[in-house]
Protein backbone atom coordinates (compact mmCIF):
# COMPACT_ATOMS: atom_id res chain seq x y z
CA UNK A 1 0.00 0.00 0.00
CA UNK A 2 1.59 3.59 -1.05
CA UNK A 3 1.52 6.22 1.37
CA UNK A 4 -0.61 8.04 -0.14
CA UNK A 5 -3.21 5.20 -0.19
CA UNK A 6 -2.56 5.04 3.53
CA UNK A 7 -2.82 8.38 4.20
CA UNK A 8 -6.21 8.68 2.20
CA UNK A 9 -7.57 5.76 4.19
CA UNK A 10 -6.38 6.98 7.62
CA UNK A 11 -7.91 10.24 6.59
CA UNK A 12 -11.09 8.54 6.15
CA UNK A 13 -10.93 6.38 8.78
CA UNK A 14 -10.56 9.42 11.14
CA UNK A 15 -13.43 11.60 9.11
CA UNK A 16 -15.99 8.48 9.56
CA UNK A 17 -14.92 8.36 13.49
CA UNK A 18 -15.18 11.92 13.44
CA UNK A 19 -18.47 12.18 11.73
CA UNK A 20 -20.24 9.46 13.93
CA UNK A 21 -18.95 10.66 17.45
CA UNK A 22 -19.53 14.17 16.89
CA UNK A 23 -22.12 16.42 19.09
CA UNK A 24 -26.11 16.36 18.46
CA UNK A 25 -28.06 19.22 18.43
CA UNK A 26 -31.35 19.86 20.06
CA UNK A 27 -33.47 22.44 19.22
CA UNK A 28 -36.20 22.79 21.88
CA UNK A 29 -38.85 25.57 21.12
CA UNK A 30 -42.05 26.86 22.55
CA UNK A 31 -45.55 26.91 20.60
CA UNK A 32 -47.32 27.20 24.05
CA UNK A 33 -49.52 30.19 24.01
CA UNK A 34 -47.94 30.45 27.68
CA UNK A 35 -44.31 30.43 29.05
CA UNK A 36 -42.09 27.69 29.83
CA UNK A 37 -39.12 27.05 31.40
CA UNK A 38 -37.37 24.42 28.92
CA UNK A 39 -34.61 22.25 31.24
CA UNK A 40 -32.08 19.90 30.29
CA UNK A 41 -30.29 16.93 32.03
CA UNK A 42 -27.32 17.54 30.67
CA UNK A 43 -27.85 21.29 29.60
CA UNK A 44 -29.24 23.73 32.13
CA UNK A 45 -32.53 25.67 31.84
CA UNK A 46 -34.20 28.39 29.82
CA UNK A 47 -37.40 30.55 29.68
CA UNK A 48 -38.75 30.37 26.19
CA UNK A 49 -41.51 32.53 25.35
CA UNK A 50 -44.05 31.57 23.04
CA UNK A 51 -42.47 30.70 19.50
CA UNK A 52 -38.66 30.93 21.25
CA UNK A 53 -35.89 28.32 20.45
CA UNK A 54 -33.45 26.93 22.17
CA UNK A 55 -30.40 25.01 20.46
CA UNK A 56 -28.53 22.79 22.95
CA UNK A 57 -25.25 20.60 21.57
CA UNK A 58 -24.44 17.37 22.98
CA UNK A 59 -21.28 15.62 23.39
CA UNK A 60 -21.59 12.41 21.87
CA UNK A 61 -22.29 9.15 24.14
CA UNK A 62 -24.10 10.91 26.44
CA UNK A 63 -26.87 8.55 28.75
CA UNK A 64 -29.95 9.00 30.78
CA UNK A 65 -30.26 12.17 29.55
CA UNK A 66 -34.08 13.83 29.47
CA UNK A 67 -35.42 17.86 28.25
CA UNK A 68 -38.54 18.46 29.67
CA UNK A 69 -40.72 21.82 30.17
CA UNK A 70 -41.74 23.45 33.49
CA UNK A 71 -44.93 25.62 34.06
CA UNK A 72 -45.95 28.32 36.20
CA UNK A 73 -42.55 29.40 37.40
CA UNK A 74 -40.98 32.21 40.09
CA UNK A 75 -37.62 33.04 39.66
CA UNK A 76 -35.79 35.76 41.22
CA UNK A 77 -33.07 38.26 40.23
CA UNK A 78 -30.53 35.49 40.69
CA UNK A 79 -32.42 32.59 39.26
CA UNK A 80 -33.80 30.83 41.95
CA UNK A 81 -37.79 29.98 42.31
CA UNK A 82 -40.13 27.12 42.10
CA UNK A 83 -41.96 25.57 39.24
CA UNK A 84 -45.82 24.27 39.65
CA UNK A 85 -44.62 21.70 37.09
CA UNK A 86 -41.53 19.73 36.73
CA UNK A 87 -39.36 22.23 38.89
CA UNK A 88 -35.73 21.24 39.54
CA UNK A 89 -33.63 21.66 42.66
CA UNK A 90 -35.43 25.41 42.57
CA UNK A 91 -33.00 26.85 40.15
CA UNK A 92 -33.67 28.55 36.66
CA UNK A 93 -30.64 26.39 35.46
CA UNK A 94 -31.62 22.68 36.57
CA UNK A 95 -28.81 20.80 38.06
CA UNK A 96 -31.04 17.40 38.10
CA UNK A 97 -34.14 15.95 37.19
CA UNK A 98 -37.45 17.69 37.16
CA UNK A 99 -40.49 16.81 39.81
CA UNK A 100 -43.30 14.92 38.59
CA UNK A 101 -45.60 15.50 36.63
CA UNK A 102 -43.55 16.16 33.90
CA UNK A 103 -43.66 15.18 29.90
CA UNK A 104 -40.44 13.44 29.41
CA UNK A 105 -37.72 13.77 26.00
CA UNK A 106 -35.92 11.17 27.11
CA UNK A 107 -32.79 9.62 24.61
CA UNK A 108 -29.12 8.02 24.82
CA UNK A 109 -26.68 8.95 22.09
CA UNK A 110 -24.44 6.88 19.88
CA UNK A 111 -24.57 3.68 22.18
CA UNK A 112 -24.84 -0.12 20.88
CA UNK A 113 -23.79 -0.24 16.89
CA UNK A 114 -23.61 3.88 17.44
CA UNK A 115 -27.20 4.22 17.25
CA UNK A 116 -29.21 7.01 19.76
CA UNK A 117 -32.16 5.47 21.59
CA UNK A 118 -35.22 8.10 22.02
CA UNK A 119 -38.19 7.90 23.66
CA UNK A 120 -41.10 10.24 25.04
CA UNK A 121 -41.69 9.07 28.72
CA UNK A 122 -45.15 9.70 30.71
CA UNK A 123 -43.20 7.18 33.69
CA UNK A 124 -42.40 10.87 35.21
CA UNK A 125 -46.93 12.04 34.38
CA UNK A 126 -47.57 14.21 31.98
CA UNK A 127 -48.00 18.38 31.89
CA UNK A 128 -47.01 19.40 28.53
CA UNK A 129 -47.91 17.98 25.01
CA UNK A 130 -44.65 17.30 23.19
CA UNK A 131 -42.94 16.39 19.96
CA UNK A 132 -39.86 14.49 19.68
CA UNK A 133 -38.52 14.25 16.07
CA UNK A 134 -35.15 14.02 14.12
CA UNK A 135 -34.72 16.74 11.92
CA UNK A 136 -32.00 14.45 10.16
CA UNK A 137 -30.57 10.98 9.50
CA UNK A 138 -34.17 9.81 9.14
CA UNK A 139 -37.87 10.38 9.16
CA UNK A 140 -39.34 6.49 8.59
CA UNK A 141 -38.55 3.04 10.51
CA UNK A 142 -37.48 3.05 14.24
CA UNK A 143 -35.68 6.73 13.24
CA UNK A 144 -39.04 8.67 13.17
CA UNK A 145 -41.30 12.05 15.11
CA UNK A 146 -42.69 10.93 18.12
CA UNK A 147 -45.87 12.72 19.64
CA UNK A 148 -47.63 13.25 22.63
CA UNK A 149 -50.14 15.82 21.90
CA UNK A 150 -53.26 14.45 23.82
CA UNK A 151 -56.15 16.27 26.48
CA UNK A 152 -54.23 14.44 28.93
CA UNK A 153 -54.48 16.98 31.81
CA UNK A 154 -58.19 17.32 30.95
CA UNK A 155 -59.03 13.90 30.39
CA UNK A 156 -56.77 12.62 33.88
CA UNK A 157 -58.56 9.96 35.95
CA UNK A 158 -59.15 11.82 39.52
CA UNK A 159 -56.79 10.30 41.64
CA UNK A 160 -53.76 11.16 38.96
CA UNK A 161 -54.30 15.05 39.16
CA UNK A 162 -51.66 17.57 40.46
CA UNK A 163 -51.76 20.82 39.88
CA UNK A 164 -50.67 21.88 36.23
CA UNK A 165 -50.70 18.20 35.16
CA UNK A 166 -51.34 14.51 35.79
CA UNK A 167 -49.24 12.26 37.84
CA UNK A 168 -48.65 8.81 36.68
CA UNK A 169 -49.93 5.69 39.12
CA UNK A 170 -46.27 5.41 40.30
CA UNK A 171 -45.68 9.22 41.09
CA UNK A 172 -49.15 8.47 43.91
CA UNK A 173 -49.47 4.94 44.67
CA UNK A 174 -45.39 3.87 44.84
CA UNK A 175 -46.17 0.35 44.60
CA UNK A 176 -44.59 -2.37 42.36
CA UNK A 177 -47.87 -3.15 40.10
CA UNK A 178 -46.87 0.59 38.81
CA UNK A 179 -43.33 0.94 39.48
CA UNK A 180 -41.97 -2.19 38.45
CA UNK A 181 -39.49 -2.17 41.44
CA UNK A 182 -39.13 -5.64 41.81
CA UNK A 183 -36.74 -5.95 38.56
CA UNK A 184 -37.62 -7.48 35.07
CA UNK A 185 -41.38 -9.35 34.60
CA UNK A 186 -42.50 -8.01 37.74
CA UNK A 187 -44.86 -5.57 36.41
CA UNK A 188 -47.69 -5.19 33.36
CA UNK A 189 -49.83 -2.61 32.06
CA UNK A 190 -52.67 -1.64 34.47
CA UNK A 191 -56.20 0.51 33.76
CA UNK A 192 -53.60 3.86 34.61
CA UNK A 193 -51.39 2.95 32.46
CA UNK A 194 -53.58 1.97 29.18
CA UNK A 195 -55.31 5.24 29.62
CA UNK A 196 -51.57 7.38 29.06
CA UNK A 197 -51.22 4.47 26.19
CA UNK A 198 -54.13 4.63 24.41
CA UNK A 199 -53.87 8.59 23.98
CA UNK A 200 -50.16 8.33 23.24
CA UNK A 201 -49.35 4.97 22.13
CA UNK A 202 -45.82 5.60 20.79
CA UNK A 203 -44.78 6.79 25.07
CA UNK A 204 -43.59 4.98 27.76
CA UNK A 205 -46.81 4.33 30.02
CA UNK A 206 -45.12 2.38 32.99
CA UNK A 207 -41.54 1.53 33.38
CA UNK A 208 -41.24 -1.67 31.33
CA UNK A 209 -43.26 -0.28 28.27
CA UNK A 210 -40.08 -1.08 26.33
CA UNK A 211 -41.71 -2.73 22.97
CA UNK A 212 -43.50 0.21 21.79
CA UNK A 213 -42.10 3.20 23.17
CA UNK A 214 -38.10 3.03 22.29
CA UNK A 215 -37.10 4.18 19.26
CA UNK A 216 -33.51 4.28 17.19
CA UNK A 217 -31.66 7.13 14.83
CA UNK A 218 -28.22 6.57 13.14
CA UNK A 219 -25.38 8.22 15.76
CA UNK A 220 -25.07 11.77 14.66
CA UNK A 221 -28.61 12.63 14.02
CA UNK A 222 -30.05 16.06 15.31
CA UNK A 223 -33.35 16.45 16.96
CA UNK A 224 -36.11 18.86 17.83
CA UNK A 225 -37.82 19.27 20.87
CA UNK A 226 -41.27 21.30 20.64
CA UNK A 227 -43.92 21.84 23.17
CA UNK A 228 -47.19 21.92 22.39
CA UNK A 229 -46.61 20.86 18.83
CA UNK A 230 -49.40 21.64 16.04
CA UNK A 231 -52.66 19.62 16.84
CA UNK A 232 -51.82 19.99 20.54
CA UNK A 233 -55.10 20.86 22.68
CA UNK A 234 -55.89 24.34 24.21
CA UNK A 235 -54.70 23.88 27.82
CA UNK A 236 -55.88 26.70 30.52
CA UNK A 237 -54.40 30.30 30.10
CA UNK A 238 -53.72 30.66 33.70
CA UNK A 239 -50.38 28.95 32.44
CA UNK A 240 -49.69 32.13 31.00
CA UNK A 241 -50.05 33.97 34.08
CA UNK A 242 -47.07 32.78 35.86
CA UNK A 243 -44.74 36.05 36.69
CA UNK A 244 -40.62 35.57 36.89
CA UNK A 245 -38.05 38.09 37.38
CA UNK A 246 -34.92 36.99 36.31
Amino acid sequence: MSYLTKFLSSSLLFSLLFISTKAANFEIRNNCPYTVWAAASPGGGRRLERGQTWNLNVPAGTAMARIWGRTNCNFDGSGQGRCQTGDCTGGLVCRGWGVPPNTLAEYALNQFGNLDFYDISLVDGFNIPIEFSPTSGGGSGKCQALLCTADINGQCPNQLRAPGGCNNPCTVFKTNEYCCTNGQGSCGPTTFSRFFKDRCPTSYSYPQDDPSSTFTCPGGTNYRVVFCPRGSPHFPLEMAGAKSVE
